[in-house]
C-alpha cells in the first residue's frame, strides 16, 4: 500500500475510541470513514458526534466496507482477540488497544493469524511514539547516561469504588495490571529490550477479585533492575526515571509524555518539551500508516514478538497473585 491517504475504521464506540478518533484529525494522511458498535444506535451517535460518514451496528457488515484500510479496536479487553481475528480474516490491517489480549496464549493466536494472512497487526502502546519518549530513547542510544542499570516507573489513579464498572469487574478484564500497570511494564521492556529473568511482586486483590494495586521488582541477568507499580484505586506520581552509569532521564507524568529531562553527570540539565494540542494517539496512528505505506506487517518500535513477551510477563505477575480471568 503506497497511497498517501489511509482510511480508518473504528471498532467499538467507547471513551478510548472517542479519544483516538479525535486525535486522528492531527495525523497527517488519516481519514476516518466508519465506526461500528454492538448497536446501531450507539454507532450512529458516535458517528454524528465526530462527523464519521458511516456507522454500523454489526461488525460483520462493518468489515465488508471497502473504504476501510485499517481498523482501530477500542472494545472492552475480553473482546480484543475476537475483534483482531475478525479483522484479519477480513483482510483489514489492525491497530488494537492495549491490553492487546487477555493473556499470552491469546496474543500468540492473534500473531499467528496475522502472519498466516500476511496482514499488518500492531498493539496500540501509544506512549512509545510520544516525542519525549522518542527523545529519551535517542539519548539512551547516544550514550548520554551511559549504561542503563535501573528503571523506576509507575502509573496509578483513584477511580473510586464502582464494582460494576469496567475497571473493577473481573468479567471485563478489570484490575490495575491490564489497565494501568501494563504501561510501566511495557516501558521497562522498551528500555531494556528484553523481559526480566526474575520477578518478585505483590498485589492487593479487592472485593471484586481484581488487583486494585500492585508493585513489582524485575531483575535482569547483568544486574539491571526495574521497580514498577500500578493502581486503579490509588493515585501515584506517574513518573518514570531511567538511571544510567553516567546520569539519568526523568519523564514526568510519563504516560502522557509532556516533557523529558536529561541529567547527564557534570552537565546542566537538558529539557525536551514538545507542546501539542492532541492527546498523543495521533503518533501511533502515524506509525501504523507509515508501516502500511512501506508494506510492513508490523512495527519495529512495537514488534509483535515483544507484544507477546510482555503479555507473558503480565501472565507471570498474575500467577504470582493467584489472579485468573475466566
Amino acid at each position: 500500500m503506497t497511497k498517501s491517504t489511509i482510511r480508518w475504521g473504528i471498532m467499538g464506540a467507547g471513551n478510548i475510541s472517542r479519544k483516538f478518533a479525535k486525535d486522528l484529525a492531527y495525523a497527517e494522511g488519516a481519514e476516518l470513514t466508519a465506526v461500528a458498535s454492538q448497536t446501531l444506535e450507539k454507532a450512529e451517535k458516535f458517528a454524528a458526534e465526530l462527523s464519521i460518514p458511516r456507522a454500523y451496528g454489526s461488525y460483520e457488515e462493518f468489515l465488508k466496507d471497502d473504504n476501510v484500510d485499517i481498523v482501530y479496536i477500542g472494545t472492552l479487553h475480553p473482546m480484543h482477540l475476537e475483534g483482531i481475528l475478525q479483522c484479519l480474516r477480513a483482510g483489514k490491517a489492525v491497530l488494537c488497544e492495549k491490553p492487546f489480549t487477555m493473556n499470552a496464549e491469546e496474543a500468540a493466536e492473534a500473531v499467528r493469524v496475522a502472519r498466516e494472512h500476511d496482514t499488518f497487526l500492531m498493539e496500540a502502546m501509544w506512549t512509545r511514539y510520544l516525542p519525549p519518549l522518542v527523545q529519551a530513547r535517542q539519548w539512551i542510544e547516544a550514550g548520554k547516561i551511559g549504561e542503563v542499570v535501573q528503571v523506576h516507573a509507575n502509573f496509578g489513579f483513584n477511580a473510586g469504588w464502582n464494582p460494576g464498572g469496567r475497571l473493577l469487574d473481573k468479567k471485563l478484564g478489570g484490575g490495575a495490571l491490564l489497565d494501568a500497570g501494563i504501561y510501566p511494564v511495557s516501558f521497562a521492556s522498551m528500555i531494556f529490550g528484553r523481559q526480566p529473568d526474575r520477578i518478585s511482586s505483590t498485589a492487593h486483590l479487592g472485593e471484586t477479585g481484581v488487583d486494585e494495586r500492585f508493585s513489582a521488582l524485575f531483575e535482569y541477568d547483568g544486574g539491571q533492575t526495574a521497580l514498577l507499580s500500578g493502581a486503579v484505586r490509588l493515585r501515584l506520581s506517574n513518573n518514570a526515571y531511567v538511571y544510567g552509569t553516567e546520569g539519568f532521564i526523568h519523564l514526568p507524568n510519563f504516560l502522557f509524555g509532556p516533557s523529558a529531562t536529561l541529567h547527564a553527570n557534570g552537565e546542566e540539565p537538558v529539557v525536551f518539551d514538545e507542546p501539542r494540542e492532541a492527546n498523543g494517539y495521533n503518533f501511533e496512528a502515524e506509525e501504523a500508516m507509515r508501516c502500511l505505506r512501506e508494506g510492513r506487517k508490523e512495527s519495529a518500535i512495537m514488534p509483535l514478538d515483544e507484544t507477546q513477551a510482555v503479555m507473558q510477563t503480565l501472565d507471570t505477575l498474575r500467577r504470582q497473585w493467584g489472579l485468573e480471568y475466566e
